[in-house]
């Protein structure tokens, strides 16, 4: 399965690596692969597009971040790409995911082009 640094998720969302480590510390975040301590965080294609769903919702509708992060796994996972929210039969929210995906897609392309690739190990001394 295909996944993705932090840093390269950062440049792909435009936001900063901090503000992605803050998001996978303390959110449940679908489609992130974590291990243990020590080991790096890699996120796959659906976690980066969920991210970005959460992302879009909090900044155009100033949406809680956790909030976002529920909507947006529900709509991932939905097959409608439409969810009711609030509990309401009245109100429902539909995103274009696939056009989404495919903006995220191209800007990931380019982040792979300029974000190196973490070192293992130790780091060596001269």
């Amino acid at each position: 399965m295909r996944a993705y640094t932090v840093a390269a998720t950062a440049v792909t969302l435009g936001v900063s690596k901090k503000w992605v480590d803050n998001v996978l510390s303390h959110h449940q975040v679908n489609g992130v692969l974590q291990a243990r301590q020590g080991i790096l965080r890699r996120v796959t294609p659906d976690g980066l597009l969920a991210l970005e769903i959460a992302l879009n919702l909090g900044r155009t509708l100033g949406t809680s971040l956790a909030r976002a992060l529920q909507i947006s796994n529900e709509l991932i996972s939905t097959p409608g790409r439409e969810v009711q929210l609030a509990g309401s039969p009245l109100i429902s929210l539909h995103v274009d995911v696939d056009a989404m995906a495919h903006s995220l897609n191209t800007r990931l392309e380019h982040a792979l082009e300029i974000t190196p690739i973490p070192r293992r190990g130790r780091p060596r001394y001269k």
